[in-house]
């Protein structure tokens, strides 16, 4: 049984080391070195995923214009780095060194004794939208009457809620009947069910990478197997359809999680085309396609008469490929727990009659106050007045860290709630552990990748304006400059990347 979950082409490849900003020729070691540290360092920032196979010695020795002798030394170091391993018979694959101490959980909370004074940019999200939020809740008191003649239990969902959810499904283009929603305990509940009914422990499933910590977490914990697909240009250039099709193709995982509407954490945006062809690509493998749409409210830069991507889900009339995951945490507010699934109605029952040995159901009041919300306006005039606030935190965030951090690299998303953030060279583990030392919380970018990919990375949200947002840069240039004078670069130096 081969080790690899998917294969890299020596052309691919090739193009890869090419793209390298100080790419390994350029650098004074050996040849064999410099091909080396240059396929190590496109693992560590998950451009080249772990357990992919590589293309034999021959095959990229003529891609890259160099000896077969040459290629078989940096295969030969890589192994002895515990960055490759091979098999006769079956080739040689990525791999991470064995106990490398990588963080995959998200930041544990902040005890609140210990906030003060400290910058909190671990949670991508926003204090609650007021008044909307309150007089949300004082219209499901007031309307609570109904349901709690009954016994309040509603393992589907209050029908009220479904029939909302539903018709703003039908709004944006996708015809949707309230037996097609179950109400969750946000979307990581959500997500949990759908991995419980599809990925038994032992199940491949692909994911994006970078993707969401916390899915990854569940995921892991739920013993499945990920198979990660890189997105091109670390999320500047959004899905790599190549790369998807071939990982469907060869790895046939039984599910994929992807987030097309302001990735988190890259907030690429998908464009129409790549949900087409990577639903008929799924479609074709047998894959169901977790679509999680925390994020799809808040596009931030859309222009006059310019009309949002389509729901994945409107590329699967037949309903038998997608299934799509939505909350009100992202949108309106994290202490909101109110998620959803949409799917066909055979896959919702079958989702709710598993529901009774997990959760039984999410709370009445706060169904009343969402569905109150998005029947009334109050929740559309709430996520307005959310873009706008987010829109004005990304100028200050962005202004602060261009002029505090200059070398950092990051593309200014045109949605979302986050940017992400290569250090520099430096590693974005040590960057985050010091910075608490300074008074900052920022989750590095191995929390967002599988088997320890990302470790130049930072994922920083939108959630501070001025005069906070000038005050965390300079407290992570802070954390920058001590990492930098005695923790040696990502780039260049083969293990010991976290301390």
């Amino acid at each position: 049984m081969p080790q690899w979950t998917s294969t890299v082409g020596a052309a691919q490849l090739a193009r890869l080391l090419g793209s390298q900003k100080g790419a390994p020729g350029g650098r004074r070691a050996p040849a064999y070195r410099n091909l080396a540290d240059g396929v190590r360092l496109l693992v560590l920032e998950g451009r080249v995923p772990v357990a992919a196979r590589l293309p034999a010695e021959r095959e990229l020795a003529a891609a890259l214009s160099v000896s077969r002798t040459t290629v078989a030394a940096a295969f030969d170091a890589l192994r002895t780095d515990g960055f490759l391993q091979s098999r006769r018979g079956a080739g040689s694959w990525t791999a991470v060194p064995p106990g490398r101490p990588l963080p995959t959980r998200a930041l544990d909370p902040l005890p609140p004794e210990s906030a003060e004074g400290v910058i909190d940019l671990g949670c991508a999200a926003l204090p609650a939208p007021q008044p909307w939020l309150s007089r949300g809740f004082e219209s499901a008191l007031a309307t609570l009457g109904p349901a709690a003649g009954t016994h309040g239990d509603f393992p589907a969902g209050l029908p009220e809620l479904r029939r909302a959810l539903a018709d703003r499904y039908t709004a944006r283009g996708v015809p949707t009947m309230p037996e097609q929603i179950m109400v969750t305990t946000g979307a990581m509940g959500a997500v949990a069910a759908i991995c419980r009914m599809f990925t038994p422990a032992g199940e491949r499933v692909a994911v994006e990478h970078p993707s969401y910590a916390n899915v990854l977490q569940l995921m892991r914990e739920a013993g499945v197997r990920l198979v990660p697909v890189p997105l091109r240009d670390n999320g500047l250039g959004g899905w790599d359809l190549a790369g998807w099709r071939r990982v469907l193709r060869e790895a046939a995982p039984r599910m994929a999680y992807v987030v097309a509407d302001f990735h988190n954490p890259t907030g690429a945006l998908a464009s129409d085309e790549q949900r087409r062809e990577l639903v008929a690509a799924a479609r074709s493998a047998g894959t169901v396609l977790v679509v999680d749409e925390t994020m799809a409210d808040l596009a931030l830069d859309r222009g006059p008469g310019e009309s949002e991507p389509r729901p994945v889900s409107g590329f699967d009339p037949g309903g038998s490929t997608v299934v799509t995951v939505g909350s009100a945490s992202k949108s309106f507010w994290a202490g909101l727990r109110i998620g959803w699934v949409r799917a066909t109605p055979d896959v919702i029952r079958a989702l709710v009659a598993r529901r009774a040995y997990a959760d039984l159901g999410t709370p009445v009041l706060e169904q009343l106050a969402v569905a109150a919300l998005m029947t009334g306006g109050g929740w559309d005039a709430a996520v307005a007045q959310r873009r706008e606030t987010i829109r004005a935190h990304r100028t200050d965030v962005v202004a602060a860290l261009r002029a505090r951090l200059p070398e950092w690299e990051f593309a200014v998303p045109r949605g979302g709630l986050t940017l992400w953030v290569r250090t520099g060279g430096l590693s974005g583990s040590r960057i985050a552990d010091t910075g608490e030392r300074f008074g900052v919380r920022v989750p590095s970018g191995p929390r967002f990748g599988v088997d320890g990919a990302f470790e130049g990375y930072l994922r920083i949200p939108f959630t501070v304006g001025e005069p906070t947002a000038s005050e965390a840069a300079a407290r992570l240039a802070a954390a920058a400059r001590f990492v930098a004078e005695g923790a040696p670069q990502v780039a260049q130096t083969p293990r010991g990347y976290i301390s």
